[in-house]
């Protein structure tokens, strides 16, 4: 069957294009602005890997895209049962979008419990595409299934599309010598051909993709191509999918330029190595790994050629112990952890405040406490970023908004650090982290200039003429203190935990000394220069001004956009403002938050933003909280906030 068809990119000449039209011998195409898709499998069935090629294939057409990817903690959970279950969302449309989507338009669900775990989420008049082999009886016990799902009428509101999917992945392999079991492997691929020929995606990607990562095994990479191209072929030849999608490229939705897909994490570490490029440092990454963090540690290993040098430690504070080390011996250091590592880094937090180094703390928030949820997102970090070690030790805090912006959240990050001699908190999480959206390549004159002067000898003179390197002497715009490099002559000079004498570096324990250090030390991150907060309010000024302001910070940017704009379309006047910086905040968010009679502050935490904002500015804030380990729904935050609208 398999050695005979012709492949996908062959075929795809005569695939239907614009409007809702039936050339002879075609089927009809159907023209969306978006789609919501979800696989949903066991953890070993290869819906990430799935959901990644037809995201792939689909920012290469040109959509604009968000994904999600959900699964499980464990390593490898029990087969077909609920906790088991490995799912990956995609929403691309034509035009600008926000979130991977609030409920799927297609669910692909390979088994029975793919298929309970994941309805709550669909529809009613959803396409839901089964791998009806694997509903066995055993199998549907397994997940409290009395009887077949398929046939007692409880999906009858839905489209569904039984395919037995396993059966004819089996026989598209037959040519080859495969085991049953190893035939079945490739039942993901059949799915990805028939998704892609349902919507119209370019093949030659997926194509040049599996070749490539089974170049040692070419058996195995012909055998997965036959099932994309049967899957593929399948929808192109059977009665039961008698339409297939069109999304057009979101051509008008982005700037000119040049666009890759890209995660949190990666564009993370691509921030990370272009601010060691415009700062003309080597990066240094002290890590040790853990979800969600461990893909920048694994990003960063490839990239020696830039000068990253990379150290996978025993444990967490080995690893922050040897990135401070590294910021000493002047490199851009950073560690990489979550919300655990965090903790276990404080005292060296601490220790990097009471130094003054730069130093970045990369925190891919997870759900907590202690272990909690390793691969579910969450906020919950921030009063640990703000206040979570001994004694008065400030440090900034940055956030990004979406994964492409952890590009420019990185260089600015490294932009704090480098200028003000402070380690700086980065707040991204998992949900950034592993979802992927649009970038565009920034061109290198573009990118901020980070360069920074080294000491070069002494800079203070005694009273008895004498001069000598003070390395807490201060610049007196920034308070930042010199940075001088060892074995540089001269420049010879005290550090270790112990309180500095101000100026001469020396150790001190001065009641009236440690009172001005410690204020010092303050005072320099409260002068931090940041930009004015900007407010997304189109009625400001009018008669008809909004007096409901929504501010968020981080991962919920997208959500809280997403909903305002559905109010906004039925006619609600609503503001919105999302901070980057949260330590410290930006001088005009007091004048902001004076400006609403009512400020929502939707986190995925039990309100910590709204407590520091409360405390601070001393504003009513509605807090708005979601702590069950998934993004906030745009349906269920307009929802939320049409309330506060009207309360």
């Amino acid at each position: 069957m398999t050695s005979k068809v012709s492949s996908p990119t062959e075929q795809a000449d005569e695939a239907v294009v614009g409007e809702q039209r039936k050339p002879p011998g075609a089927k009809d195409v159907r023209r969306l602005d978006r789609v919501i898709i979800r696989f949903a499998g066991d953890s070993g069935d290869g819906m990430q890997l799935t959901g990644d090629r037809f995201t792939s294939e689909t920012a290469s057409f040109g959509n604009d895209l968000s994904t999600l990817p959900n699964f499980p903690a464990e390593i490898r959970a029990p087969a077909g049962t609920l906790p088991g279950v490995s799912s990956f969302q995609l929403h691309f449309a034509d035009h600008d979008i926000l979130t991977p989507g609030d409920a799927p338009n297609v669910l692909v669900a390979m088994n029975p419990a793919a298929l309970k775990a994941n309805m709550a989420d669909v529809p009613r008049g959803a396409e839901i595409i089964v791998n009806t082999d694997e509903f066995t009886k055993r199998a549907m016990q397994k997940v409290g299934y009395a009887t077949n799902p398929l046939e007692d009428g409880s999906l009858d509101g839905y489209n569904v599309h039984p395919v037995p999917l396993t059966t004819m992945t089996v026989e598209a392999l037959k040519e080859f010598e495969l085991s049953r079991k190893e035939a079945e492997r490739s039942k993901n691929m059949f799915a990805l051909g028939l998704l892609s020929w349902m919507y119209h995606r370019p093949t030659e990607g997926t194509e040049k993709f599996l070749r490539t990562k089974f170049a040692k095994k070419p058996e195995i990479a012909a055998a997965n191509l036959a099932a994309f191209r049967a899957g593929w072929n399948f929808g192109e030849t059977t009665e039961d999918f008698a339409v297939s999608y069109e999304v057009a490229p979101a051509s008008k939705t982005f700037p000119t330029g040049t666009y890759r897909n890209i995660s949190g994490n990666l564009a993370l570490s691509y921030g990370l190595i272009a601010a060691s490029q415009q700062a003309d440092l080597p990066l240094y990454l002290g890590s040790y790994p853990i979800t969600p963090a461990s893909d920048i540690l694994h990003e960063l290993s490839k990239h020696k050629n830039f000068g990253v040098r990379t150290f996978q430690a025993e444990d967490e504070i080995a690893g922050i112990g040897a990135a401070l080390g590294a910021a000493f011996g002047g490199s851009l250091a950073v560690t990489t952890t979550s919300g655990p590592g965090v903790a276990l880094k404080s005292e060296t937090i601490g220790l990097a405040v009471s130094l003054e180094l730069p130093l970045l703390v990369i925190d891919i928030q997870r759900g907590g406490p202690s272990t909690g949820l390793p691969t579910k997102t969450e906020q919950a970090d921030l009063l640990q970023a703000m206040y979570g070690r001994n004694g008065e030790a400030p440090v900034p805090i940055v956030a990004p908004r979406t994964p492409a912006d952890c590009f420019d959240a990185a260089m600015e990050a490294a932009r704090i650090a480098l200028t003000y001699r402070t380690p700086v908190l980065l707040l991204s999480d998992g949900y950034l982290a592993n979802g992927s959206e649009p970038w565009r390549v920034p061109e290198t004159d573009e990118l901020p200039d980070l360069r920074v002067q080294f000491a070069q000898g002494p800079n203070h003179t005694l009273d008895d003429g004498t001069e000598v390197f003070w390395p807490y002497k201060r610049d007196p715009q920034t308070l930042a203190r010199p940075w001088a490099i060892p074995g540089t002559p001269g420049l010879e000079h005290r550090i270790g935990g112990i309180e500095k004498q101000d100026g001469s570096g020396n150790i001190s324990y001065d009641p009236a000394n440690h009172d001005f250090m410690v204020r010092t030390r303050q005072a320099k991150i409260d002068g931090i220069d940041v930009p004015d907060l900007d407010v997304d309010d189109p009625t400001a000024g009018t008669d008809n001004a909004a007096d409901t302001l929504v501010l968020g910070w981080g991962s919920t940017y997208g959500p809280i956009t997403a909903a305002v704009r559905r109010l906004r379309t039925a006619g609600e006047h609503i503001a919105q403002a999302h901070l980057r910086h949260l330590n410290p905040f930006p001088r005009n968010l007091g004048a902001v938050l004076k400006r609403y009679d009512k400020v929502v502050i939707p986190e995925m935490n039990l309100g910590q933003l709204a407590t520091l904002v409360r405390a601070k500015y001393l504003v009513d804030a509605h807090s708005y909280n979601q702590v069950n380990g998934m993004p906030f729904k745009a349906e269920q935050l307009a929802a939320a906030l049409k309330e506060a609208i009207d309360g």
